[in-house]
């Protein structure tokens, strides 16, 4: 049996980073999902993550 065929006969687990509502979709069809709730560095403002990036090179 080659890796793809294996691949899709075998039971699906998942983990989920960021969005909440892709877990309770996974978990309604009772898939096997772990959920990590993850959110980008000051929001998402890249001057904002640069700013912090460097208060905690000083530490």
């Amino acid at each position: 049996m080659n890796k793809i065929n294996k691949l899709f006969k075998s039971e699906l687990e998942v983990i989920n980073i960021g969005l909440e509502s892709f877990y309770n979709d996974l978990k309604v069809q009772d898939v096997k999902v772990i959920h990590v709730d993850w959110k980008p560095s000051a929001g998402g403002n890249k001057k904002m993550a640069s700013m912090l990036s460097r208060l905690k090179a000083k530490k």
